[in-house]
């Protein structure tokens, strides 16, 4: 597809920044998440026994997605592994999702986890969200169950980046996506705006675009991990080293900082109206719907764009975040991975792996790379 092959090659041609850790932030409570060796013996025991009586070992794997009612077409593809793995172990294994929407995901697998609770196998994206579940005990280390061959059939180590800690790997990638700009070549067009390559030209081209009668932007401007994109570019672009703040190099009263928020002011004056209010998936819809010229979001989105309107794609285009002049590379990008984890607690460690390999296979990498729009691991 058009968006996919442009998509691929800004991607090919740039640096990564840093690993997003998108889709807001939560806390997990650590006295549910507490392993000890003897309880990893008791799960151990429990597996090989509910193997042995013949018993179905039953799974729980919770997403971000309602599976039965989504036009997503990585949540599309998640529904057939989870239709595949019940099949292809029927009698053996199966697994039933936990789904909700992205906006609850955290705060409800927290609930879960501080019940005692914990899915036998989670999504989370990486950075604040996934440290919560690797740090804290609630996730299982994974090391011995990659060492089987398994982690050779990936494309490289760097993919596991996101999920690797100082003492091993704790998560599973299922997929790459970088945050980049989608816009309505149409609408460009029609109003005379020129693909910007820097933030000045940008805001030259909205102000084109508005000038035209389009709305230039589409963002769900109250959900912090949608805003975040614009602010980690704008802070790259003015030259901040984001790691510098967590190292307490520097801090948000840096002037680059504070630059990237002047900047991001002067970009909301082309947001929609009701930006403030729109969740992430009204936002999108907006620009999949032609009311909207630009869309700054991650490559994830084709799925969704493909998925609800599929005829729009000869419209779209794509590109990388504007540079600032005399400021950082403007080819790097921010990438990130959804992630598979596997709970400390979970008493059917096999069925659990099994699963989490059935989604990196070669059936399910395929699917990602030639109708999910996102790129394989």
């Amino acid at each position: 597809m058009k968006l996919k092959r442009v998509l691929a090659t800004v991607l090919s041609a740039a640096m990564v920044l840093s690993c997003l850790a998108g889709c807001g932030s939560s806390t997990a409570d650590t006295s549910a998440g507490s392993t000890s060796s003897s309880a990893s013996t008791d799960s151990a025991s429990t597996d090989s026994a509910s193997a042995d009586s013949g018993e179905v070992q039953e799974i729980t794997w919770m997403f971000w997605d309602d599976l039965n009612a989504t036009e997503d077409l990585i949540s599309i593809g998640y529904k057939e592994t989870i239709d595949r793995f019940n099949k292809d172990y029927e009698g053996k294994y199966h697994v039933t999702p936990i789904t909700t929407n992205l906006e609850e995901y955290y705060t409800k697998l927290n609930a879960l986890v501080a019940a005692g609770e914990t899915p036998d196998v989670f999504i989370a994206s990486p950075g604040a969200n996934l440290n919560d579940y690797a740090l804290t005990g609630v996730a299982a280390k994974l090391d011995d169950y990659l060492a089987d061959g398994w982690k050779d059939t990936f494309t490289s180590d760097a993919v596991f980046a996101g999920g690797t800690y100082s003492d091993g790997i704790y998560a599973i990638p299922l997929n790459i996506a970088a945050a980049c700009v989608f816009y309505n070549t149409e609408m460009f067009e029609k109003a005379g705006a020129e693909v910007p390559k820097t933030f000045d030209e940008l805001l030259t081209s909205c102000q084109k675009l508005q000038d035209a009668g389009y709305t230039p932007i589409t963002i769900s401007a109250g959900t912090a991990w949608c805003l975040s994109m614009v602010a980690g570019y704008l802070c790259d672009r003015n030259g901040l080293v984001l790691s510098d703040i967590a190292d307490h190099k520097t801090d948000w009263k840096d002037e680059k900082v504070i630059n990237a928020g002047k900047q991001i002011q002067e970009l909301s004056k082309y947001f929609q109206k009701t930006a403030a209010g729109d969740d992430n998936d009204i936002a999108t819809a907006a620009f999949y719907n032609e009311e909207a010229a630009i869309l700054i979001q991650g490559s994830w989105a084709i799925a969704q764009i493909n998925g609800n309107n599929p005829d729009f794609e000869s419209k779209c285009g794509v590109f990388q975040f504007p540079g600032i002049d005399g400021a950082n590379d403007p080819n790097r990008m921010i990438v990130k991975t959804d992630n598979l984890l596997m709970s400390s607690t979970t008493e059917h460690q096999d069925a659990a792996i099994a699963l989490m390999k059935m989604f990196t296979d070669e059936e399910a990498q395929k699917y990602t790379a030639e109708i999910g729009g996102k790129f394989p691991v």
